[in-house]
């Protein structure tokens, strides 16, 4: 049978990476562009489209199967955009209608935890998997839900903000306007803040973490410490991995997933965090669950997630 191919877009901050993925999930291709180089939205697009008939040239493909595209506050409902605070661009887009002005093909756009989601289930640790739910931890925490093999969008296409679900009433301000969400805990900037906090408590504290400056204490930091032998460096993931389990935990008690999976660089820490996680996820978890889900790191490749999972997400339609 003759390989099908499809383009996967991650719109980042600072730079666009472009894949073009053969349907067994290998990146046979890539291209890459400064994102915050354009301040157009039409004239960054097109670039785009460029790229992927660059790519399709060299592989003398006349057809592909669309391009998804993971972007900031992506809707793929409407196919949109907007409100992204780190992109030059500002205001909401139909990113469709401008790309097919270049290329008529299928376009399907996804945020960055749906994407990861969908993109584990096709091509990563959940293939043969219909009901799953990804957290992906970074800046902040997203997540991605599957149920009975599709993402779960909702009335507006938003389902999933469980990182802003509130775990501690009246706990830490979110920059959603909230207290207490689980990205102020679990994230990187949270384990950051975790981290501060308990220095500023312990002040007499001569251990690993007490000699980083503060500007250079982050989650990796923590995460090498505790890897170390640091005993506060495994405190803060105690208390992190304790909170991430018990939401995991939650999250299960609605959609009854197969696997929970984590992904994002504090899971680089391994088991000093995973263990907590698991711990916490186990004790936490409704009894009829017990024996059915999994908990489970993301087998994507980092440098490779986000374009797998733009690209999985056009099999979503």
């Amino acid at each position: 049978m003759k390989n099908t191919y499809s383009i996967g877009v991650d719109i980042g901050g600072t730079n666009t990476d472009v894949g073009l993925v053969r349907d067994d999930g290998k990146i046979v291709a890539r291209r890459n562009i400064p994102t915050n180089k354009y301040f157009d939205i039409d004239v960054y697009l097109k670039e785009i489209t460029e790229l992927v008939k660059d790519m399709m040239k060299e592989y003398e493909l006349d057809t592909i199967d669309g391009i998804g595209i993971c972007a900031p506050n992506g809707n793929t409902y409407n196919c949109t955009f907007s409100g992204a605070t780190n992109l030059n661009f500002k205001g909401e887009f139909n990113v469709q209608e401008i790309v097919n002005k270049y290329m008529d093909v299928p376009v399907v756009v996804s945020n960055d935890a749906n994407a990861a989601a969908f993109g584990e289930m096709v091509y990563g640790g959940g293939r043969g998997m219909k009901h799953l739910i990804m957290f992906t931890l970074g800046t902040g925490v997203g997540t991605g839900i599957i149920i009975d093999g599709k993402l779960v969008l909702g009335a507006t296409g938003g389902a999933g903000e469980l990182g802003h679900s509130i775990v501690i009433p009246g706990g830490r301000q979110c920059g959603c306007g909230l207290k207490g969400c689980l990205e102020t805990y679990t994230s990187a900037t949270g384990i950051r803040r975790t981290a501060i906090e308990m220095l500023e408590k312990n002040p007499s504290y001569d251990g690993v973490l007490s000699k980083i400056p503060t500007e250079e204490l982050t989650s990796k930091a923590v995460g090498d410490a505790a890897n170390a032998g640091d005993p506060l460096a495994l405190k803060i993931f105690e208390e992190t991995g304790y909170i991430l389990g018990l939401a995991m935990a939650n999250a299960c008690s609605f959609s009854s997933p197969e696997a929970v999976f984590l992904m994002g660089g504090p899971v680089k820490a391994g088991d000093v965090l995973l263990n907590p996680v698991r711990k916490s996820f186990a004790e936490n978890l409704l009894f009829v669950y017990k024996d059915s889900v999994e908990m489970k790191v993301s087998e994507l490749p980092d440098n490779d997630a986000a374009i797998l999972g733009a690209a999985a997400v056009l099999k979503n339609n």
